[in-house]
């Protein structure tokens, strides 16, 4: 039978209250079925003998009391259902709050605000239809909760893609990743609010890496780079790279000292990559070392968000042109189980492993996941997810 979803239902005995987590909603299903183990699990003893069944409570002794029906199950009413609001539709608000809770997730909480923009304006494919949530996310509170915001309005716009360029370096973060990454180097185009991340152990490697940003989307929008807007920062005002702008024609705009709102786009955009990587980081439990794999994946979710500046379309849509699909988003830091060819294992061998969803592969059409057993990046398209899960890095890999 299909579930058309999952939630939570309150059961009441005797005046004891009682919330069973997981629970399916199997439309095609005649009676409700509950498992002796989820109550056992809620502290609950159960006692079958001679055709009765009694619910013991390890302090206030018998709270429920029923004998087999004919079909040889055990029937108990549930004192807090009610003729006009069935458990039932409880259970199904809860799904419907919760699949928008799972798309939260997997856009790296977005907003829900901002979810609802992506869905009404259509402006990716392969979101489902979501409806208002009431969930509460505590992982959003832990990550973004903020005091005033940068002013958001600008003088002046380009017009046109490479016509400003914002760039800003975040860090040093603590602690160094698992690649040895200690900084953010972030490049925005005004016009498309496109977003390019670049992960640096040292700020001397800013130059390197603006001239390899240079060659990509200039290749890729056949125009040149006009004008580029930094602090300054010492990265930004060397020499070397003052020569370097220069030799290519390219502008500088550099912020005065102290005021950083001069340079909001960029410091705007650093705030929210770190806030959606705190959550997730958060979310799935997962060490902060991995901080370099959520933000390459933040700034992907961020390129097919919706934004202020750009209106009805993404920043991926507005640098490209092309309506981008998300259908193949999923909670980052979940379970996926790889699977191995056939060439790769016996006959009694496993068909597939665990890992861990850090992202989509750029070389490949694939997802990039991480195997904690072998501590090796693994890249595949044949993975199917668990995305209510995470790995348990203190005992085994379910949580």
């Amino acid at each position: 039978m299909t579930v058309a979803g999952k939630g939570s239902v309150k059961l009441m005995f005797n005046g004891l209250s009682f919330v069973i987590k997981d629970v399916y909603f199997v439309p095609e299903l005649r009676n409700n079925l509950l498992s002796v183990g989820q109550l056992q699990e809620r502290g609950l003893a159960i006692l079958i003998n001679n055709g009765s069944c009694n619910l013991y409570h390890p302090d206030k002794g018998l709270i429920a009391h029923t004998n087999m029906s004919a079909n040889r199950m055990f029937v108990l009413i549930n004192e807090s259902s009610s003729p006009t609001k069935p458990q039932l539709e409880k259970c199904l608000l809860v799904s419907s709050s919760d699949f928008s809770y799972l798309w939260h997730q997997r856009y790296g909480h977005l907003s829900f605000k901002g979810l609802k923009t992506l869905q009404s304006k259509k402006m990716v494919h392969g979101l489902a239809q979501l409806k208002d949530s009431k969930v509460t996310c505590t992982d959003c509170f832990a990550g973004k909760q903020h005091r005033n915001a940068i002013p958001k309005k600008n003088k002046w716009r380009a017009t046109k893609v490479l016509e400003l360029i914002h760039a800003d370096i975040c860090g040093p973060i603590v602690p160094i990743s698992n690649s040895g990454k200690r900084y953010i180097l972030c490049f925005i185009d005004d016009y498309s609010r496109k977003a390019w991340v670049y992960l640096l152990l040292e700020k001397s490697e800013a130059l390197e890496c603006f001239k390899s940003f240079k060659k990509m989307v200039e290749k890729e929008a056949e125009r040149s780079i006009k004008c580029l807007r930094t602090d300054r920062g010492g990265e930004f005002v060397s020499y070397n790279f003052k020569a370097f702008c220069e030799e290519e024609g390219i502008k500088r705009q550099l912020t005065t000292t102290y005021t950083p709102h001069q340079n909001g786009v960029a410091e705007r955009k650093n705030r929210t990559v770190m806030n959606m990587v705190r959550c997730m980081l958060a979310a799935k439990k997962m060490p902060k070392t991995f901080w370099t794999e959520a933000v390459k994946w933040t700034f992907y979710l961020l390129n097919r968000c919706p934004t202020f500046a750009v209106k009805n379309v993404t920043p991926q849509e507005a640098w490209s042109g092309v309506k981008p699909s998300v259908d193949h988003f999923r909670v980052w830091g979940c379970i996926g189980h790889v699977h191995i060819p056939e060439a790769k294992r016996g006959k009694l061998d496993d068909k597939s492993f665990p890992c861990i969803l850090l992202g989509v592969s750029e070389e490949s059409k694939g997802y990039r996941l991480f195997n904690p057993k072998t501590k090796r990046i693994v890249t595949s398209k044949d993975v199917v997810f668990e995305e209510e899960r995470s790995w348990d890095w203190d005992n085994e890999f379910q949580q």
